[in-house]
């Protein structure tokens, strides 16, 4: 499989997913705009996703996959598909007291991820009951998360690809249909992450059948594979998950600011999630599968070009991203979201939370790039150090930024956190001789810069002053902003053409 090919499709599936949920969070600031319900309700979704990213896309698919590898590239069929059943058969065990206890202790569990709420009872409140609502989600998506793991070893990315569009349909469906239905209709959408985590799950199912890896429920605690899969997994749950573990204590920090705080760095986030989903996700996806095959076959030369394909495509893709997220922050987040109930002011303070995550785009997708070249080699001590170190400091810097800039503070001590984790990761992927860059970098990245800085100032000219763009129309700011982008698009390749740049030059053939 050609994994240029396999990116390409991951990352328009992701594209379909990454519109539908900003479809969704349009619908949601223009039904609630952002305060102490949109606050409450995105608490309640946090601490899922946070232990969905933790345990499930995190820790899991990073121990799973290199083991799951190993067993597919040296063990034949009987024993690949134990390692799957009692590997199952465990995680949901977990995942059923992980689950009863967000259920059971949802009053605790926000009184200490948003210690700020208490000072509020029915903001407290409201939080709660919609965390008990939404933490079965963390057992859906998780199992989820196994079947995405063994498909993707098997180079069928684009089923797990597919699952979040069920997800944000899911989403749409409850802020358009279910909502009107509840008291309190922000439960509706509580309801909504339920229902999207089981739909999700159900869509999987017949595609693990077809490739015989359909789990069945078997338990033994003598399973060796199983046994280093959850040893690994220990370490994993942080070492992969920094940013969601510093998002988590920013959600702390956030709670105590002004009301809306959260709320604008929830949807400053989105925006972030739409280039790390497209091409930080699209690429660790079928990168970690073909280096832990390279691993498990001990082809170090491959192994190394793999990360230098990836690390080249990152650099390329994400510089213009970041660039245009930073500069057009206002006309994005005007166009998507300056509807009913959310205002221009609060375009103007979630535009500074943008600003500040943008600094640190390229850091955070390097990091989702370098850590599985340590991670297929099943290395987790290495990037739970750097873990640490990078946790600490960027925790130093929230204490220093958040008196000065307040909630963008926050924002940005993530990105600068980021950007220290991804550089830490390299110096030590090159230090053990584990990536040796291929020729050619300097004028690669020279050609990359001159086409940013043509980037950079036709956007500059075409967007124009952002207060036009909180007095103008709907359709005025989607015709513009269409314009602006495509034309950005435009020129950031043609430049890029120009230089040289083909794209045959990034294909490259998945290791099986």
């Amino acid at each position: 499989m050609n994994l240029l090919r396999a990116l390409g499709t991951i990352s328009s599936l992701t594209l379909v997913s990454r519109i539908l949920a900003f479809t969704r969070d349009v619908l949601i600031a223009r039904i609630f705009g952002a305060g102490m319900v949109t606050d409450a309700y995105f608490v309640a979704i946090k601490l899922p996703n946070l232990l969905r990213r933790l345990f499930a896309e995190g820790a899991f698919s990073q121990a799973f996959v290199p083991i799951f590898g190993e067993y597919k590239n040296r063990r034949g069929y009987d024993d690949t598909k134990l390692l799957v059943d009692h590997v199952t058969t465990m995680l949901a065990i977990i995942l059923f007291v992980v689950t009863l206890i967000g259920i059971l202790a949802a009053p605790l569990l926000v009184y200490i991820s948003a210690p700020g709420f208490v000072k509020d009872a029915a903001k407290f409140d409201l939080t709660v009951q919609m965390l008990q609502i939404t933490s079965p989600y963390i057992f859906f998506i998780s199992l989820v998360a196994v079947a995405a793991g063994i498909l993707n070893t098997y180079n069928k990315f684009w089923v797990p690809a597919f699952a979040p569009i069920l997800l944000n349909t899911c989403l749409i469906g409850g802020a358009l249909w279910a909502v009107p239905y509840f008291d309190q209709p922000i439960m509706g959408m509580a309801w909504a992450w339920f229902i999207a985590g089981f739909v999700q799950l159900a869509f999987q199912i017949p595609f693990l059948k077809k490739i015989g890896m359909l789990p069945s429920i078997r338990f033994s605690l003598k399973d060796p594979g199983m046994r280093r899969v959850i040893k690994q997994m220990g370490p994993a749950v942080f070492g992969v998950s920094i940013a969601q573990i510093s998002l988590i204590i920013n959600t702390i920090f956030a709670s105590f600011l002004v009301a809306g705080s959260v709320s604008w760095l929830y949807y400053a986030d989105r925006l972030m999630e739409f280039p790390t989903g497209i091409l930080g996700v699209a690429i660790s996806t079928i990168l970690l599968p073909s280096l832990s095959q390279c691993y498990a076959s001990n082809n170090t030369v491959e192994y190394s070009r793999l990360l230098d394909w990836g690390l080249r495509l990152t650099i390329m893709l994400t510089l213009p991203a970041a660039l245009a997220l930073g500069m057009i922050s206002v006309p994005l987040l005007a166009t998507f979201f300056q509807h009913g109930a959310f205002s221009a002011h609060d375009v103007m303070m979630t535009s500074r939370a943008l600003i500040g995550y943008s600094i640190g785009l390229v850091g955070l997708i390097l990091v989702k790039i370098l850590a599985p070249g340590f991670y297929a080699r099943q290395d987790i001590k290495t990037p739970v150090k750097i873990g640490i170190v990078t946790l600490l400091a960027t925790q130093a810097m929230n204490a220093l930024f958040i008196g000065w800039i307040q909630h963008a503070g926050l924002a940005l001590s993530i990105g600068l956190g980021a950007c220290l984790n991804s550089a830490i990761l390299f110096y030590y992927l090159r230090k053990h001789g584990i990536y040796q860059p291929e020729p050619g970098w300097a004028k690669f990245f020279l050609k990359v810069c001159i086409a940013m800085l043509v980037l950079g100032l036709t956007l500059w000219f075409g967007m124009g002053s952002e207060q036009s763009w909180l007095t103008s129309s709907g359709w005025s700011r989607i015709l513009r902003l269409s314009v602006l982008v495509i034309g950005g698009v435009v020129v950031y390749f043609s430049v890029l053409w120009a230089l040289g740049f083909r794209p045959k030059d990034f294909s490259r053939r998945a290791v099986s």
